[in-house]
């Protein structure tokens, strides 16, 4: 071989060589690069549009777990008074956090959607993360795909109503009518169940038990008021007498019911005799919780999930005073109440706004969440650490559980498990794993099982900034109004007068167009749910 062909080819190779440098230094800095990526954690901001959501990120052993398996750490921020001022505001300054959960039924939902201001969650699947559309429930996402073909947000707590028929005997109801076990023992344990029965009972109470730790007994108890009124003297007595929905295939005012009118001419009543307490009209969700800790009412409609931290703390320290669920109000036929369980629609929704720093990021961390090891987690915990598996089953750690029964925010800032955060989580999913509560709590649970049944189909929605929907909040502003003043009128014949009042203001508000349009939803969601008349 010729020097210079020698010459030639070690050229040749030296380029090689370096070119396989360059290209080896090139790949392993992409893959150093991917690696660093992968270890990076992200801080999402996540608004929570509920003031009394306190929970924090924090270093739990779930939040702790869960950053481990997502590179995610969450900053919570909740509104500063009025939610939906707070959320308002966000909006109309562009100012959006990561993501965001809100009521399904709460305007600014539609407003985020119809002004851009989120992402199709299916779009950011199909791009980033098509593990999303195998964890998501077929239903879920078929009742909130908008028109547009798109779906903008994921409910929590979401059931179908073939979950319903597959799950009869497992899913409760969250309301029930409830009762200071040891005052109504200490009374006879009386039967609450028609007027009669429930005025004594409320008499005998207050006689019994004038004072509780030098306070007054408050006798009857129920959810806070507010412009649209107070869920216990309508929603909720309505579902206990099973005033229906609908009748012959069209909207039923539920209002004008009979049955409930002549019940609510015994609070009236009740109110004249002094039984009625002022602060129920003004006490706010803060109030109410601190009076069900000290026991001060005897009996009360009420969403059992929403005070059992309560309950827990009074099983601890004051075991005699907790409350249990027992039989209420009835119609005059006495048919068993109709008590409402979660629905297709869920409770709250998330989305993920436009404004988010890594959507990639964020839809693999609602994939995670809801997955069936998200889900695992956000109840459980982690194995070993909060609960053991025992025979097959999970069984959580007796110091984990004594926790829970006694502090419930140290135990979410400790543990974090038994949905501390709730904003994705799959009731139906969890059930495979569930745990029974502490004694009293469980009763109320399971007290509402044969009473629970499926009303998600009457759930509707009539945007605000239409002819209708401007005209539905008028007539439920006006309900409010004449509510409050139905339980506090001074005789029934005033009672009467206002009925009179309430149905005029509704035909002159135009609410029979307004009724058609509630009935026309009413049937397309039967549809599409799949439930039959």
């Amino acid at each position: 071989m010729r020097k210079k062909d020698t010459f030639l080819i070690v050229i040749l190779i030296g380029i090689l060589l370096i070119c396989t440098g360059i290209f080896a230094k090139v790949i392993f800095e992409k893959k150093d690069s991917a690696e660093s990526n992968e270890d990076t954690i992200t801080n999402f901001t996540w608004y929570i549009n509920y003031e009394w959501y306190k929970d924090v990120w924090g270093d739990s052993v779930v939040a702790e777990a869960i950053t481990d398996k997502t590179h995610v750490k969450i900053d919570f921020r909740t509104p500063v008074g009025n939610s939906a001022n707070t959320l308002d505001t966000l909006i109309a300054s562009d100012d959006l956090p990561d993501l965001i959960t809100l009521g399904y039924w709460d305007p600014q939902l539609k407003t985020l959607i119809e002004n851009d201001m989120v992402y199709p969650l299916n779009e950011l699947a199909d791009k980033y993360c098509p593990e999303f559309n195998e964890v998501s429930d077929p239903y879920s996402v078929k009742w909130y795909t908008s028109s547009d073909g798109n779906i903008y947000c994921y409910p929590n707590s979401s059931c179908s109503y073939k979950d319903y028929l597959d799950n009869t005997n497992s899913l409760a109801s969250n309301q029930a009518f409830i009762v200071r076990k040891d005052i109504y023992e200490a009374i006879g344990s009386p039967d609450m169940t028609s007027p009669e029965g429930f005025m004594q009972a409320i008499r005998d109470a207050a006689a019994m038990y004038p004072e509780v730790d030098g306070e007054p007994l408050i006798p009857f108890e129920a959810n806070f008021y507010d412009e649209f009124g107070d869920i216990t003297f309508d929603y909720i007595l309505q579902n206990f007498l099973a005033v229906p929905y609908e009748k012959n295939n069209e909207f039923y005012n539920r209002n004008l019911d009979p049955e409930f009118l002549s019940w609510l001419k015994t609070f009236r009543q009740l109110n004249e005799e002094g039984y009625i307490s002022p602060e129920i009209f003004m006490d706010e969700r803060t109030q109410i919780t601190e009076k069900i800790l000290k026991g001060r009412y005897f009996c009360m409609f009420y969403q059992w999930t929403d005070m059992e931290d309560q309950q827990k703390e009074i099983y601890e320290k004051n075991p005699e005073r907790v409350y249990m669920a027992v039989d209420g109000p009835r119609n005059s036929n006495g048919d068993d109440p109709v008590l409402p369980i979660s629905a297709v629609q869920g409770w709250t929704v998330t989305l993920i706004s436009k404004k988010c720093k890594d959507p990639e990021k964020a839809i693999e961390f609602m994939t995670f969440l809801m997955s069936e090891e998200g889900q695992k987690l956000t109840y459980l915990g982690v194995e070993g650490k909060t609960y053991d598996m025992v025979d097959g089953r999970p069984v959580i750690k007796e110091e984990v559980k004594e926790l829970l029964e006694r502090d419930r925010n140290e135990y979410n800032s400790k543990y974090g498990a038994d949905n501390t955060y709730w904003m994705l989580q799959d009731n139906i999913m969890q059930l495979k794993w569930q745990q029974d509560l502490i004694p009293p709590v469980q009763q109320m649970k399971e007290y509402t099982y044969d009473y629970a049944a499926y009303t998600g189909q009457y759930s509707i929605a009539i945007p605000e900034d239409t002819v209708l929907g401007n005209r539905y909040q008028k007539h439920r502003k006006l309900w409010a109004e004449t509510l409050k003043k139905l339980v506090l009128s001074e005789s029934d014949e005033d009672f009467d007068t206002l009925v009179e009042y309430y149905k005029e203001e509704s035909e002159a508000i135009g609410m029979d167009q307004v009724y058609d349009e509630i009935t026309k939803q009413m049937n397309e969601s039967k549809e599409k749910m799949g439930i039959e008349d």
